[in-house]
């Protein structure tokens, strides 16, 4: 879940490109990362793979931040404290240190002429942070397609796409080239097309099913399982098989409070468990990386259930 913000020009922050931080994470997450470790170990798994996580350039992410400081509309008025509020360097580290092996750099555009300069800071981000899926992003306007295209020439492995905060129709004809060319790579899209935390415009599952309708072979990821509308995004997955689900934020005990997950639906989720990615929305939430993970194992799908979607998944989707 993320909120607007305004562009300004950007250079990267962090360490040199190509390098990887050695910076430890402070003594608060060291705990916790125990515990992290612990839970992927027990299920005999290597690490995990996070598909929708933030890293965006560090002025932007600052103005994401006092929007959730500010309990903003988009966020539903909530009280959201961001449990991950450091420098990038550490947050990469504590990312490292919880044993994700995988990770995303969500980023968004809100208006025309932003999305190009956001993929641009991408390309660096990867560069330095090679356990970074390079993200990229997309945005209604004349030259999408030909952004797009460049971002996928430069090596992007996923794209970001936020219909509540872009306030667009995903389905828009200036889209239509760049869901083309995704479908043609078979480059993920994550998108946040569900109505939560507050809706939008054009949220909801009948948006993300016209694109879907014209581009059957989108390898499209809903994110937040298109909370609240969860049965109708299970109905897609289950009408398209290359639609894939994150879980960020579904089941916590936050989420739950206001927009609960509905019980009977528990078996579609489990039968749609190959195409189940594990996402939390590092850093920007208001609980412990470890509660999502505790969320998720107190369904008491099962453990092969558990390691397809905390690894296994998204292995085979990115190829890892």
């Amino acid at each position: 879940m993320s909120s607007p913000h305004e562009p300004h020009p950007a250079e990267p922050h962090g360490d040199a490109p190509g390098t990887v931080s050695n910076e430890a994470p402070s003594e608060a997450f060291r705990a916790e990362a125990e515990e992290v470790r612990r839970f992927w170990g027990g299920l005999g798994l290597p690490g995990l793979i996070d598909v929708h996580t933030h890293f965006m350039p560090e002025q932007v992410l600052r103005k994401v931040w006092a929007y959730f400081d500010a309990n903003g509309p988009l966020v539903g008025g909530l009280a959201w404290p961001i449990a991950y509020r450091t420098e990038e360097a550490e947050r990469t580290a504590v990312l490292r240190e919880f044993g994700v092996r995988a990770f995303t750099s969500m980023l968004y555009p809100h208006k025309p002429g932003m999305a190009r300069w956001l993929n641009d800071w991408a390309v660096e981000f990867a560069r330095r942070t090679p356990d970074c899926l390079h993200t990229a992003t997309l945005y209604p306007e004349p030259d999408t397609g030909e952004y797009v295209r460049e971002a996928l020439d430069a090596g992007a492995r996923v794209f970001k796409a936020h219909v509540q905060v872009g306030d667009y129709d995903p389905a828009d004809e200036q889209l239509r080239s760049a869901w083309g060319m995704l479908a043609e790579a078979g480059v993920p899209v994550v998108m946040h097309c569900g109505s939560g935390p507050a809706p939008g415009r054009f949220t909801g599952p009948e948006s993300a099913a016209r694109v879907l309708a014209q581009h059957p072979q989108l390898r499209l990821i809903v994110a937040h399982l298109g909370m609240p509308e969860y049965e109708a995004f299970l109905d897609l997955g289950e009408r398209y098989p290359q639609v894939h689900l994150d879980t960020t934020m579904a089941f916590t005990d936050f989420t739950e409070s206001f927009m609960p997950f509905p019980r009977p639906a528990l078996p579609r989720l489990a039968d749609l468990g190959d195409r189940v990615l594990l996402g939390t929305d590092f850093p920007n939430i208001p609980y412990p990386y470890l509660h999502q993970l505790q969320a998720l194992e107190r369904l008491d799908l099962g453990p092969d259930w558990l390691r397809a979607v905390c690894h296994d998944n998204a292995t085979k989707l990115f190829n890892l």
